[in-house]
């Protein structure tokens, strides 16, 4: 059997750290403060805001929840972004995606102030990634990262395929494994010979959306897999893009479904709003 690599146990450490930072915050008279937009009422949307709203209880951020009807125009929405820009008592601003049609998501993430953009999508943060620069990081690709460091997963010189060019997790995850020196291939829908491709990986990092699509023939003898899907089987229970059972065979080390990924995502989106704070705060809470 592979070694499970296990987001949750990593994302509770992460999170005891923070809620320490976040107390003597407390202590000198600073709060950590979330706002987050809902736009409508999307049951998968309602979930995951649900879960940022626990995660932040459960460390001492303050929760401001804008629960807004599917019928809000985008101009009433950049107006409540531009309020929140403003409030100094605002570290972070998340805007839950998708939002309806009528409105223009490109828009609405340049609209938040890049020093509250807690998700890591604003044009400047992914550039500043692009670059090298310090900025705010997609929370799922970062969480990843984390996974890698905590299990002592090198990623120096080792070939990473990627599946899935996603703004959210592909895209990023390619240039933070660039940074740390690995040789990146990203796969899509239009890659031709795509096993031949995923076999070469030291480390692959699935993320195209589709349950169990990853075989065992997909993966080389000893790889690193990391499963981002979130997805529903034909029984209705919870799975990743790889076919765990058929993969585990191979696999060296392994991310399951659920606990794996998925709590690292909520982690790095509380480590980027206190890291948000801190900014807004100055040098005496560096």
């Amino acid at each position: 059997m592979p070694e499970l690599i296990d987001g949750k146990a990593v994302s509770e450490k992460i999170k005891s750290e923070l809620k320490a930072e976040i107390e003597l915050m407390n202590a000198k008279g600073k709060k950590v403060c979330l706002a987050v937009i809902q736009v409508g009422e999307d049951p998968a949307s309602t979930v995951y805001v649900g879960n940022k709203e626990k995660a932040c209880k459960s460390l001492g951020i303050v929760s401001l929840m804008h629960k807004l009807p599917e019928t809000i125009t985008q101009e009433e929405l950049l107006s409540l972004i531009e309020n929140l820009n403003k409030d100094l008592t605002v570290n972070g601003i998340l805007v839950q995606l998708p939002l309806p049609a009528h409105i223009d998501s490109g828009e609405i993430i340049k609209a938040i102030d890049v020093n509250k953009d807690v998700d890591g999508f604003h044009p400047e943060n992914v550039g500043y990634l692009c670059t090298g620069k310090e900025g705010f990081v997609s929370c799922t690709p970062a969480g990843i990262m984390e996974l890698l460091k905590h299990y002592n997963i090198d990623t120096v010189g080792k070939e990473c395929v990627i599946a899935g060019r996603s703004n959210i997790v592909g895209k990023p995850m390619a240039l933070l494994m660039l940074k740390g020196n690995s040789t990146v291939t990203i796969t899509h829908s239009k890659t031709k010979d795509m096993k031949e491709v995923t076999k070469r990986a030291d480390i692959f990092i699935a993320a195209i959306g589709k349950p169990k699509f990853f075989t065992g023939e997909y993966i080389k003898d000893g790889a690193v897999v990391i499963d981002v899907g979130m997805n529903r089987d034909e029984n209705n229970k919870l799975c990743g893009d790889v076919d765990f059972n058929s993969v585990s065979g191979k696999a060296s080390a392994i991310t399951p479904v659920p606990g794996g990924v998925g709590p690292m995502t909520i982690a790095m989106l509380m480590y980027n709003c206190v890291k948000a704070a801190k900014r807004q705060y100055g040098a005496a809470f560096e």
